[in-house]
């Protein structure tokens, strides 16, 4: 169902407002750099800046372009269970093939009320569901129990792990059977992700390097580790550079390098990326043999 290099799309502003038609081109353009799927509206996309119009607007727009050539997981979550809901219906009513629906954060509910979050937005929501779980920023983590007792939902498909403990795979695949989509949400350890039982990574990379994250990942898949090695190594650097500063502001600084004329406009809190961060990526560009 989803595999591979899944990129959390970056959200393309322009004087402030949402840049559809250059988001419509960037679109098209991981599609044709070999990306397996695409998360509109996630963290990397800035949700927490987008009205509910605007998320509509970004998903619809993703749908629409990507055409069920790959599939569209739509990023969903929040800490408020019924705006959840609605964010998955909103989701499935403009074509969006799965909601990514992140751990609640901030009012740190116990396991028990994750599992009755996610129990609720499955049993309401009319497409699949991909837990995301990112205790770095949500504050709470989703212990391997709860995940099991919420993945026995139909509805719920995978996980889009971001813990960066590659372990969490081999318990997982265990506790919730090996049918159960591991992703990886941390660049820099994709790759014993996938060794441990994972099949795909949703990328911040992938956004600027698409083409490389899709072969890294075919690499895997293909069980050619030497290759998948060369390619992680290759592309490292550029792993760690997209968090020198605020993300998304790293991506978009190389984005703007590897395809001109592509806005570097974050919406406040975020600023743009300090010198230093960007002379990380700049770096990391060109050992990962990108133009920049």
């Amino acid at each position: 169902m989803f595999f591979g290099s899944i990129p959390a799309l970056v959200t393309p502003f322009k004087d402030g407002e949402v840049d559809e038609a250059a988001f419509r081109d960037f679109v098209e353009w991981q599609i044709d750099e070999g990306s397996n799927g695409l998360v509109p509206c996630g963290t990397t996309g800035e949700v927490a800046t987008l009205s509910s119009a605007e998320q509509r607007q970004v998903i619809a727009a993703t749908v629409e372009v990507s055409n069920g050539r790959v599939p569209v997981i739509a990023g969903c979550g929040g800490y408020n269970t019924a705006s959840v809901i609605e964010a998955t219906k909103a989701a499935g009513d403009v074509g969006a093939d799965a909601a990514l629906c992140v751990v609640p954060y901030y009012n740190k509910p116990s396991q028990a009320g994750l599992v009755a979050h996610y129990a609720a937005v499955a049993d309401a929501s009319p497409i699949p569901i991909v837990v995301y779980n990112v205790p770095g920023r949500t504050v709470v983590d989703l212990q391997t129990p709860a995940l099991a007792e919420i993945a026995r939902h139909e509805k719920v498909v995978a996980i889009k792990d971001a813990t960066g403990n590659v372990g969490r795979v081999t318990e997982q695949r265990t506790a919730c059977g090996e049918e159960f989509i591991q992703l990886s949400g941390d660049d820099p350890t994709a790759l014993g992700f996938n060794i441990s039982g994972g099949v795909g990574c949703i990328s911040v990379t992938a956004n600027v390097a698409p083409n490389l994250c899709s072969q890294l990942q075919a690499a895997m898949r293909d069980g050619d580790w030497d290759r998948a090695r060369d390619l992680q190594g290759r592309l490292y650097a550029l792993h760690l550079a997209m968090f020198a500063d605020a993300s998304p502001g790293p991506a978009k600084y190389a984005l703007s390098k590897v395809r001109p004329g592509f806005s570097t406009e974050v919406r406040l809190p975020l600023t743009e990326p300090s010198d230093a961060a960007k002379k990380a990526v700049d770096a990391a560009m060109a050992t990962a043999g990108l133009a920049g």
